[in-house]
């Protein structure tokens, strides 16, 4: 495509995809640096026990063996740091154990790290660790949130295996609501444990140069600024400008490799130890056992309502597993991430949570695609469905009496929404899923035996937490900017350089799209880094659906200063002021005149300024820019699902899947669309089939295999309809934009939950309702 401008909007293919198509992708594990050793992981066996005795000695002497580092070797150095501080009800702080990079003492899970063994090849590595004797004392685990006062504690900071209590909201309000409502509706439901499964796994290659005293690492991570940050700063002490961080192309992360992990770390401290580069790549049962796990809350919900149905207060309690470990943002997603999402679309005048915090014998939890706002929202929109059949009102009515249409609207739990147009993502969401034609299609199904059932969710997101004053003041223990720079070659070609991280967004398309729009040049001129410490000036990273709203403003902020600079360059060549120089369409221009100057004749002259205004600028055409958010962006919509359900086998079948998104300005919908599809995929796989589930005696991981852990596949899903069309942008960044990339995660849990109550004409069903679940239900209802 070489159209020179409106990228903007367009279908553009992506660039990436050529590379990634034909294998030419180059991700960690395809890394090999010269003298390449590799690093293995003992892993605890045991849930809960005390390390009695640690013996190495027939490992070390293994054939291949370059060195065996256990917790002893790291006891005096910091544990991996929560960049989240969050203070219980009392305002003391949450209890905050060190989380230590290999353990020391005690293991606290099935896969706690013991010992990294380093050979020169991975089967020597592998040979010796079964090697390594460990003498274990066990200790009662404690698994289930449910009972967490059961079993040892599991650290001895929190004796109640508390890590906070923490609530927002108007508590007295609440309280009195519930007393004089005419109706209250009351459910208690599980938000299922899962396990995140990028095509790629996590890994690191990390070399030690002694001359320059340099580390090097090569990780799957999204935010290789913060994993060098939290790595040098707060573990291991290493002066941040000896440390390069590398994400080269990443197969995938979804939250799970945000966070600084004890693997990476201990293979930068160990290639020091043994002077050359070690290479690990986790494998897939490994990775079951020690990737951070998503969700996993207990909940209670009380909502208030006047005769009407117009809702009066909500009321949540939540129970929360942090697993073993605070995890590098564990301990944000259960609060500031959840309960601040729990008005949803709704002018709910009065709502309290209250949340409480555990540590179990599990894996850490922490961010998965959606981080907090798919648990808010399966809260609200179950609430809100029940509510309807509890007061006889068609489910879309009662969304449509309460929703908010006034705005910028303050929400009773701190977040203040800019624009939305509820009532139109819903209708449109109604007339693309054909409800009006359900009823002919429930009696289709009910004349086969089968039950038919229709659920909405009409879901609210905020994306791009900001801004970093605010988040300061509630916790957050670093910024929530994000910087570009954008650097014009003396031929007019540019590169971007951005601190958001890809790992199947299209980066490298859709900020090409807007720097090519932006300054009128065609799109191949645009090239795209990223993900690379010694490259990129700085940047927070990609999660919580940031990378446009908040990446793609740094950009634009500083390719407004490179059309600054320019007319200015173009004004000294034209001989005019540069007030009166306009650029549009890839050329300075005297407004009023036919005089006018091309882009690259521009660049071409900051880079050789033989006809320079040397008295006004320097030469070179290159801007940076930071951006900090004034507000998060929010991106609404409603999805309905359509199910139809054997009542003899509880087999769920999605007959439809509609999605109808407001995402402000698009700027490429083939992306946005593809985005959709996989967090709708992941949605799914979450109602119906993804269980993370612990032995409550024992501890250990009973789903620690795709045998056990059922992941979504291509018959489990419908074909979807979508439609991202222009709906209200985005008022405080200048693309208009708002974050797309967890919606379809966080909006269809409920529906497809709520088509399935309406099926078998149930009050719950819990998550995931696998067959035998569905099956007890439909029997129940009998």
């Amino acid at each position: 495509m070489t159209a020179r401008q409106g990228f903007i909007g367009q279908r553009v293919e992506r660039r990436e995809d050529a590379r990634f198509l034909t294998g030419k992708g180059q991700y960690t594990d395809d890394i090999t640096l010269p003298g390449q050793t590799y690093g293995v992981f003992l892993r605890s066996p045991h849930a809960h026990a005390t390390i009695k005795s640690l013996n190495t000695a027939a490992a070390a002497a293994a054939p291949g063996v370059l060195g065996i580092y256990t917790g002893e070797h790291f006891k005096d150095i910091g544990g991996l740091p929560c960049g989240w501080l969050i203070n219980s009800i009392d305002g003391t702080p949450m209890v905050e154990p060190k989380h230590p990079v290999l353990a020391h003492g005690k293991v606290r899970y099935v896969g706690d790290r013991v010992a990294l063994v380093v050979a020169e090849t991975k089967a020597q590595a592998q040979a010796a660790r079964d090697l390594i004797e460990v003498d274990y004392d066990v200790l009662p685990p404690v698994v289930d949130i449910a009972d967490v006062n059961t079993g040892s504690a599991v650290h001895a900071e929190a004796p109640d295996n508390q890590c906070y209590q923490w609530s927002i909201g108007d508590g007295p309000g609440v309280e009195a609501a519930l007393q004089a409502a005419h109706h209250v509706t009351t459910l208690t439901f599980r938000n299922n444990r899962l396990v995140p499964n990028a095509i790629e796994p996590r890994a690191a290659n990390a070399s030690y140069d002694r001359n320059s005293e340099e580390y090097t690492l090569y990780v799957a991570n999204q935010n290789p600024h913060v994993e060098r940050l939290l790595m040098c700063a707060f573990v291991l002490g290493i002066p941040e400008h000896k440390m390069r961080v590398i994400a080269p192309d990443v197969g995938g992360g979804f939250g799970s490799k945000i966070f600084l992990y004890g693997e990476e770390t201990a293979l930068v401290w160990a290639s020091k130890q043994i002077g050359r580069p070690i290479k690990w790549t986790a494998e897939r049962s490994e990775a079951f056992l020690s990737d951070a796990h998503g969700r996993d809350h207990l909940t209670t919900a009380d909502l208030a309502m006047d005769k009407d149905g117009t809702f009066l207060a909500l009321r949540v309690n939540t129970t929360a597993n942090l697993g073993a470990y605070l995890s590098t943002f564990s301990s944000a997603v259960p609060t500031i991430l959840y309960a601040t999402l729990l008005a949803g679309q709704y002018t709910t005048p009065k709502i309290c949570a209250t949340v409480k915090a555990v540590f179990t014998n599990t894996a850490p939890v922490d961010a998965y695609r959606g981080a907090g706002r798919p648990e808010a929202t399966y809260v609200v929109e179950r609430m809100v469905e029940t509510a309807a059949k509890e007061m006889g009102i068609a489910p879309d009515e009662i969304r449509r009496r309460n929703f908010i249409r006034s705005f910028p609207y303050a929400t009773p739990v701190g977040l203040t929404y800019d624009t939305g147009d509820y009532d139109a993502t819903l209708e449109r969401a109604k007339e693309l899923a054909d409800v009006a034609g359900f009823p002919a299609r429930k009696a289709a199904s009910e004349a086969k035996g089968l039950k038919r059932g229709l659920g909405y969710s009409a879901y609210i997101e905020a994306c791009g937490i900001a801004p970093s004053s605010v988040a300061g003041a509630l916790g957050a223990r670093a910024g929530l900017f994000e910087a570009g720079e954008v650097r014009v070659h003396p031929t007019g070609k540019v590169t971007v350089f951005t601190g958001s991280h890809s790992h199947g967004q299209g980066h490298e398309t859709t900020f090409a799209q807007v720097v090519a729009d932006k300054l009128g040049i065609p799109l191949e001129d645009v090239s795209i880094e990223h993900g690379d410490t010694g490259k990129v000036l700085f940047g927070m990273g990609t999660y919580g659906s940031r990378s446009l709203a908040v990446g793609g403003t740094a950009i634009i902020k500083a390719v407004d200063k490179i059309v600054a600079k320019g007319r200015k360059i173009a004004a000294h060549l034209m001989e005019a002021d540069d007030q009166d120089v306009v650029f549009e369409d890839g050329q300075f221009k005297v407004a009023g005149t036919d005089k006018a100057v091309p882009f690259a004749q521009v660049s071409l002259t900051a880079y050789v300024p033989h006809n320079f205004p040397h008295d006004k600028l320097e030469p070179g055409l290159n801007e940076n820019a930071f951006y900090d958010p004034s507000n998060f962006t929010y991106p609404a919509g409603t999805y309905i699902c359509e199910v139809e359900i054997d009542p003899a086998t509880g087999k769920t079948r999605i007959d439809r899947m509609t999605a109808c998104d407001d995402f402000g300005n698009v700027i490429n919908p083939m992306i946005v669309e593809g985005q959709v599809h996989g967090g709708l995929v992941q949605g799914i796989g979450q109602a119906l089939l993804e269980h993370g589930i612990y032995d409550t005696g024992s501890g250990q991981l009973l789903t620690g295999s795709y045998m056990d852990y059922c992941m979504p596949r291509a018959d489990d899903v419908p074909t979807f309809t979508v439609e991202t069309a222009k709906g209200t942008p985005c008022t405080h960044n200048p693309l208009g934009v708002k974050g797309c990339g967890e919606a379809g995660a966080i909006g269809s849990p409920p529906a497809v939950i709520n088509a399935i109550c309406d099926a078998l004409g149930v009050k719950d069903v819990p998550m995931p309702a696998t067959p035998y679940t569905v099956w007890q239900a439909a029997q129940a209802a009998r």
